[in-house]
C-alpha cells in the first residue's frame, strides 16, 4: 500500500491520539489532501538515522488554525507498518511517500498477565508517588500506558515492532521490575544517607569476647 509519509523522531501506538504542530508547506498541504480526500498517512519514526517502521494515522480535527497557515491538528494512530520503499516527494506534491506493509498484529495476551502488569504499573506509580488510576485487565493493553511507565526512546521504538500482545506485555513488564528495583533502591540509599547525618546511639562493644 502506498501512503503519504511524515517523519518524525516519536513512536505512536495503535489507538494513541496523536497531537501535531504543522508549520512546513508540505505537510500543511498534506494535511489539506487529508481534510479534502480523506486520505490516512504514515508517520516513520525516524531512528538511527533511518526510517523502517511506523504507524498509520487519520486526522480527527484541524484544532487551531493560524493566519500564516499553520495548524494545531489531532490524528489518531491506526496499524504499524513497515516502510518498503521512500519517495522525498511525490509526484505532484510537497510531501514524501511510500509502499508500506502493514504488520499483523496478534491479541494472544490472557487476562492474568495483563493483570500482573497493571499491578507493576501501580506499584511502580506509588513507589513514585504519583496518582494512578485504576483500569480493568480486560479494557487495558499494551500500548495504553506505554509512554507512561519510563521507557526510553529506543525501548518504545523496540515495543512497536512486536507483533504479539503476549511479547510486548511481557517487555513491559520485565521493565517494570527492573526500574521498581532501582527505585526501591535508591530509596534505600537515600534514608542511609538522611540517617548518617544524625546522632546514633552505638552499641558499646563486649571486649571480653574479642580474640587476637
Amino acid at each position: 500500500m502506498k501512503l503519504p509519509l511524515f517523519p518524525l523522531k516519536s513512536v505512536f501506538y495503535p489507538g494513541e491520539t496523536v497531537p501535531l504542530h504543522i508549520f512546513e508547506d508540505r505537510y500543511k498541504q498534506l494535511i489539506d489532501d487529508c481534510r479534502k480526500e480523506a486520505l490516512t498517512f504514515g508517520i516513520p519514526v525516524y531512528i538511527d538515522n533511518a526510517i523502517s517502521y511506523g504507524t498509520e494515522v487519520q486526522l480527527v480535527e484541524v484544532v487551531n488554525s493560524y493566519e500564516s497557515g499553520e495548524m494545531d491538528v489531532v490524528c489518531v494512530a491506526r496499524q504499524v507498518f513497515k516502510v518498503l520503499s521512500f519517495q522525498k516527494q511525490i509526484e505532484g506534491k510537497l510531501y514524501a511517500g511510500g509502499e508500506v506493509e502493514f504488520l499483523e498484529i496478534e491479541n494472544d495476551a490472557d487476562e492474568s498477565l495483563r493483570e500482573e502488569v497493571l499491578q507493576k504499573v501501580e506499584e511502580l506509580y506509588d513507589i513514585m508517588d504519583v496518582p494512578f488510576t485504576k483500569t480493568s485487565p480486560k479494557q487495558f493493553n499494551s500500548y495504553s500506558l506505554a509512554h507512561k511507565m519510563g521507557l526510553s526512546f529506543e525501548q518504545e521504538y523496540e515495543l512497536l515492532l512486536m507483533t504479539r500482545e503476549t511479547d510486548r506485555l511481557n517487555f513491559i513488564k520485565s521493565h517494570l521490575q527492573t526500574t521498581t528495583n532501582i527505585l526501591i533502591e535508591l530509596n534505600r540509599t537515600k534514608d542511609v544517607i538522611e540517617m548518617n547525618g544524625h546522632f546514633k546511639n552505638f552499641d558499646p562493644l563486649d571486649f571480653q569476647d574479642f580474640k587476637l
